[in-house]
């Protein structure tokens, strides 16, 4: 008789469990695919979203050998990856964010709770998709896994594989930014709540 699943409490259990037995990996799947699909789909689209998350958990599994054990978590391993193929996606994300900026955000559910949860207006969401759009590839996914992902700076760093310090550069660069884009205090600032939270992982490494 087969035994039944292991539902380690760790991440880093399940990953080094399936390196015997790969049918494991499946919990992590389960445990957080739905995050990596709606990050996803905030950035991308819904229609892209499917696949970004198929090709992150794949992408994944062919890696987990070389998975830090010493994380507990694996989100932001898996958001790391999943910026990385959404960075290969940049063109398609920039004419996404440049026709939100046009047109406003379409389909049922906003295409960023955080900003409609500040500024309601559509002129706001126009300015932010259109600010969003002239970033650096290297500075919007920086801001997204903080703003989107609710990711610390210590997390971002280990989702990049880049120093704190550059996340908080590449940070402080994009809000600068986007501000400037705005002219105005009517841009709304994603990352307002999320710096005072990540200081404080930050201020210790």
């Amino acid at each position: 008789m087969n035994s039944p699943p292991v539902r380690p409490t760790e991440d880093a259990s399940v990953i080094a469990e399936s390196l015997e037995r790969p049918e494991v990996f499946g919990e992590l799947f389960r445990r957080h695919a739905a995050d990596i699909h709606r990050y996803a789909a905030r950035r991308l689209g819904d229609a892209a979203a499917d696949d970004i998350t198929a090709e992150t958990f794949l992408i994944a599994f062919r890696k987990r050998a070389g998975y830090d054990l010493a994380r507990p978590s694996a989100l932001p391993w898996l958001y790391g990856i999943a910026a990385n193929r959404i960075g290969e996606e940049r063109r398609s994300e920039v004419r996404r964010l440049r026709a939100m900026a046009r047109n406003g955000p379409t389909g049922a559910e906003p295409w960023t709770d955080r900003a409609d949860s500040r500024v309601t207006a559509e002129s706001a969401h126009r300015l932010f998709a259109g600010a969003l759009a002239a970033l650096p590839a290297r500075d919007r996914h920086v801001l997204l896994l903080v703003a989107w992902a609710d990711l610390t700076y210590q997390e971002v760093a280990e989702a990049l594989s880049i120093p704190v310090g550059t996340v908080r550069s590449r940070l402080n660069r994009a809000r600068r930014k986007l501000r400037a884009a705005a002219g105005a205090a009517a841009l709304p600032d994603p990352v307002r709540n999320d710096v005072s939270r990540a200081q404080e992982a930050t201020s210790h490494g």
